[in-house]
């Protein structure tokens, strides 16, 4: 196992009231006709029954039952959320990113004796806790709503007993691939096997290259996914978490829930992926040639009533083109046409959706928990006027638009930490042939932090 490195985390977010409920999550299939539906945002989830037979319950804010689970008695336990805010004080916690690997496909510990000696050097240099990844690909395996969480638990109950704190993600994308990528986790066997039928379920670029990392956005409201839907799938696997480990949420072991929500864990689509030949600084390319997301295009298209505006940009270039070399992001391009604004829109707005989908699922099935999520900072191309790299990663953010805004609007509709990355990276020494490609990221995310 490698050493652990230090990756400091801190949250910037407006407390959240104190005074909240914790509920338990069970298994649980919402119907058809409550997914969905314009009721599903007033209904809250509550514990019914006790020991073996707790249960959860989709619960009207009346307090009247909406899903039938039998006649036992609804439970409500308060529990105080973790503080995030620190401002005006000198205290920052500490949190150190654990190795990737550091549960293998087995869902087995790698190496513990070793782990809990790094671990108890941390410890001694007064860091507050860990973060780590929980794998899609390891817990869910091998069949659907078959949790295996026996390395986890392994690894929580070292944490806990060393009196250190965790911040655990949500991993629903591959591993591996990725910048500091050491090992490979893919998707659930049983998710690539629907794959290997139907490769729609993946995100696609113009030349139908399909992206395996993670699943397509276009996916979040069809039951694909053996008789689920992908958010579905989601939810029960975090409602499979909070109960598995609610001794750690009761004692406040597990401070803070950060979701996933794409490439990377990253709120965005993999535009720029280095298995497919990508290279620092191009553009990328948009991905949304998927069927289910074209057909969400095509209808978006008709209600705007341009039927022909139903495709994608056919002069965006590829992974490693500059804007310049293109129709649509050069100075003056199709970008900024009545179309490529009406596409732009549209494509973020699907990236905005997912993650409003996502939060609010994931603030069903922690409540009274932290959570946070992640955002990549795209900050080459941004001296130029098109932006094209975060076009194609689906902000949409020209240099005559503000589009980061409605991501964190909605980030705080649901109390969310947005956690930045690349904002550490300094670029002056990169690319010297390519100036206007540069930009500081601190510059260009700075006014969210």
């Amino acid at each position: 196992m490698a050493l652990l490195s230090l990756q400091p985390f801190r949250c910037f977010t407006p407390r959240r009231p104190s005074n909240v409920s914790k509920t338990t999550m069970p298994a649980l299939s919402f119907s058809p006709g409550l997914w969905g539906s314009p009721e599903f945002d007033s209904r809250r989830l509550r514990v019914v029954g006790g020991g073996k037979y707790r249960r959860l319950a989709v619960v009207s804010a009346e307090g009247s039952v909406v899903e039938n689970v039998g006649d036992e008695q609804v439970a409500e336990v308060a529990q105080i959320v973790q503080e995030r805010d620190f401002t005006g004080t000198p205290y920052v916690p500490i949190y150190v990113m654990l190795p990737l690997g550091v549960i293998n496909m087995n869902s087995e510990v790698v190496e513990p004796e070793v782990l809990m000696d790094q671990l108890r050097a941390l410890k001694s240099v007064g860091v507050d806790g860990v973060m780590v990844d929980c794998w899609w690909g390891i817990v869910e395996a091998h069949n659907p709503q078959s949790y295996n969480w026996s390395g986890y638990k392994k690894l929580f109950q070292i944490v806990h007993d060393l009196n250190l704190k965790l911040q655990v993600v949500m991993s629903f994308h591959e591993c591996g691939g990725n910048v500091g990528d050491d090992v490979h986790i893919p998707l659930p066997y049983w998710v690539t096997e629907i794959g290997q039928k139907n490769p729609d379920i993946y995100f696609t670029n113009r030349e139908g290259q399909r992206i395996v990392e993670c699943l397509t956005w276009g996916i979040d409201k069809e039951r694909v996914l053996k008789g689920r839907t992908s958010v579905e799938v989601y939810f029960d696997y975090m409602r499979s978490f909070r109960v598995e480990f609610d001794e750690f949420f009761a004692e406040g072991i597990i401070s803070e829930i950060e979701v996933g929500l794409g490439p990377c864990g990253e709120l965005r689509y993999p535009s720029y992926p280095a298995q497919h030949g990508w290279k620092y600084p191009g553009i990328g390319e948009f991905q949304c040639y998927d069927r289910y997301l074209m057909e969400n295009l095509r209808k978006a298209a008709e209600v705007r009533g341009h039927s022909f505006w139903a495709r994608a940009p056919d002069n965006a270039g590829s992974y490693n083109f500059r804007p310049q070399d293109t129709g649509f992001f050069r100075d003056g391009g199709d970008y900024d046409s009545y179309y490529g604004r009406f596409f732009l829109n549209w494509y973020s707005n699907v990236l905005v959706d997912h993650g409003d989908r996502v939060l609010t699922l994931a603030n069903l099935a922690f409540e009274g928990t932290s959570i946070a999520a992640k955002l990549s900072g795209i900050h080459w191309w941004y001296k130029t006027a098109s932006h094209a790299a975060e076009l194609t990663a689906g902000f949409y953010n020209p240099c005559n638009r503000d589009g980061y805004t409605p991501i964190a609007v909605m980030f705080k509709k649901h109390a969310a930490a947005l956690n930045f990355t690349c904002v550490e990276l300094r670029t002056l020494n990169q690319h010297e042939d390519f100036p206007e490609a540069m930009a500081d990221p601190v510059l260009c995310f700075g006014s969210l932090i």
